[in-house]
């Protein structure tokens, strides 16, 4: 079948059956994940998020005024979320699982616009990969499932204005074949759907990059008319992309926090996660919350050794571009074009931590996916071909069932991650945070100091173990871990507030209204400070300034009845001193 044959099948009754298997395998994949609660910073991103709370948060959402990222389509669904169901963690699961199988039937439309005959069954390995579980049992994560939903419907258009898809039963057209047509509904959709997808996260960022492979993949070149059309895509790339940056390098990196280091260092770096990556994709076993660091400043001469197996495994695949090594480019090609930029090559707040995560390879996995249904193709007979998907699908939604309850609770979590990655600090600093909602006060102390043993500059577990202390009633220790933490963050207005009461409780009050108004001109809309700001005035006797502080609380949290009692002994107070 030629290129310009590829048409994609009309469904059946029968046809749907593997759509349905997709549906099925996904919701069984995931099931544990819709009975899973809040990890990691999901309390941040939605429960202690106010602007999901407030009525009027989408303007704050689109103009960039809160978060450490901009994805404003992804803000804007959770705020949708919370008014739909409230802060229900089970909504922001099912969400989360209706996307991937979404993408998962989605992915499965666009192999079929490729013309494989197995296309279903490249949905089906997407739908049930364990390095999918993260993405999807991670509330945080809704960016990478949301993003991928728009991104493949983007894709599926770009192709219907290129043509009318491509055959793997053949290579190129002849010299002097079709033209890309002139820009349609569809390319402006594509266009438009992609701007979506980059909103929601810019993971998708290399998509322009993408259609030129398929271009070169279909047409064995790639025009000028191939470049006029992806141009666009490029500028919208390049515009969200450098708002990200500057989102990255303002607000998500904090101070001190050494990465790779130099351009040798990172494209060593960056070789050694795209090996990993290929290496779980094949054998998705081992997986992990956080996987060690290795160290690449200074990088040793075998650590650029991937690049090499790189170079070497595409002029392979060069040389046999006549035919299947094509496909191979293609495939292999759209998988490591896409983790380029969580590879460590560009600066990421995530990398203080480790340089690679499964959810930096939720779109990659579509490369890997969908080259392993093109080799489907080659198996005779058919029940071979079936047999082999029966197998590794059964394989791969068993693997992801039981990781994805590893994500039901903190505890249950960072234990896991504790178990396989013993030196992972944020994995102590989190355990940490479990036992202290808890109650368990000496065992959060435990893991913080743990933490801060193997990274002692984390500006959160000097805060956390602050808190885990005054609980103890251990206050001196509390303010020295307090103080820590704004030496290494000055401007953390939680921290001021804690430090502010703490000083208060202690009957330091110069101090103490110090910090707390500090607290209040850092984040204003802050009710807890602006309410401990207030008990200051109050004890000070100045009663005009604290009642202010109060009215400006309630305006914030109209339902806080401990303000409400406050600014009503305020007021008898101010009463009582004006009537004397």
């Amino acid at each position: 079948m030629s290129p310009s044959q590829a048409t994609p099948k009309k469904l059946t009754i029968g046809g749907l059956t593997p759509f349905a298997l997709i549906v099925l395998a996904g919701l069984w994949a995931y099931w544990p994940a819709f009975r899973g609660g809040w990890v990691w910073d999901d309390v941040e991103e939605v429960t202690q998020n106010a602007v999901l709370r407030d009525p009027a948060g989408l303007a704050r959402i689109w103009t960039g005024s809160t978060g450490t990222d901009y994805f404003p389509l992804k803000t804007t669904v959770q705020w949708l979320v919370v008014r739909a169901a409230g802060e229900s963690a089970p909504a922001f699961h099912a969400a989360s699982v209706a996307l991937h199988i979404a993408n998962a039937l989605l992915f499965c439309a666009l192999l079929r616009r490729l013309g494989l005959r197995f296309a279903w069954a490249g949905g089906l390995l997407f739908a049930v990969h364990p390095l999918a579980v993260e993405s999807v049992a991670w509330v945080s994560e809704l960016k990478n499932t949301l993003s991928l939903f728009f991104l493949l419907q983007s894709m599926i258009a770009y192709i219907r204005f290129d043509g009318k898809g491509s055959g793997l039963g053949s290579c190129f057209p002849p010299e002097g074949g079709k033209q890309l047509p002139r820009p349609d509904l569809f390319y402006f959709l594509s266009l438009f759907l992609f701007v979506l997808a980059m909103l929601s996260k810019s993971s998708v960022v290399m998509l322009p990059f993408a259609l030129l492979l398929h271009a070169w993949w279909r047409r064995g070149r790639i025009a000028r008319a191939d470049l006029a059309a992806a141009a666009p895509f490029f500028a919208v790339s390049l515009f969200l992309g450098a708002v990200t940056a500057w989102f990255q390098e303002h607000r998500a990196i904090l101070p001190g926090h050494v990465l790779a280091g130099g351009a040798l260092s990172r494209i060593a770096c960056s070789g050694m996660a795209l090996a990993f990556y290929a290496w779980k994709s094949v054998w998705p076993a081992g997986l992990m919350p956080i996987y060690p660091r290795w160290s690449v400043n200074p990088p040793s001469l075998f650590q650029f050794l991937p690049w090499l197996g790189i170079a070497v495994l595409f002029a392979w695949f060069w040389t046999r571009r006549a035919g299947w090594g094509r496909h191979a480019i293609f495939g292999l090609g759209f998988f490591a074009v896409n983790l380029l930029p969580v590879s460590g090559l560009i600066q990421m707040s995530y990398m203080h931590i480790t340089w690679v995560a499964d959810h930096f390879a939720y779109v990659s996995l579509l490369g890997a996916a969908g080259l392993a249904a093109a080799g489907l193709e080659s198996c005779r007979p058919r029940f071979v071909a079936l047999s082999t998907i029966a197998v590794v699908g059964a394989a791969l939604a068993v693997l992801s069932h039981r990781y994805a309850a590893i994500f039901h609770d903190e505890q249950t979590l960072w234990t896991h991650a504790l178990e396989r990655n013993p030196q992972a600090w944020p994995a102590h600093h989190n355990l940490g945070d479990a036992y202290l909602n808890a109650g368990r006060f000496p065992e959060a102390i435990v893991e913080y100091k743990e933490a801060l043993r193997l990274g002692p500059d984390f500006v959160p577990t000097h805060y956390s173990l602050g808190t885990a202390l005054l609980r103890m009633n251990r206050v001196p220790e509390a303010i020295a871990e307090y103080e820590e933490a704004l030496r290494l963050k000055p401007d953390w207005a939680e921290a001021h507030n804690n430090l502010g009461s703490v000083l208060a409780s202690q009957g330091r009050m110069p101090e103490a209204t110090a910090h707390l108004e500090e607290a209040v001109r850092l984040k204003p809309d802050y009710a807890d400070a602006r309410n401990n700001l207030g008990n200051a005035y109050l004890i000070a006797g100045r009663f005009p300034d604290a009642i202010a502080q109060y009215r400006t609380a309630l305006g914030i949290d109209p339902d806080n009845s401990s303000v409400r009692r406050n600014l009503d002994v305020a007021v008898r107070e101010a009463a009582r001193r004006a009537a004397r």
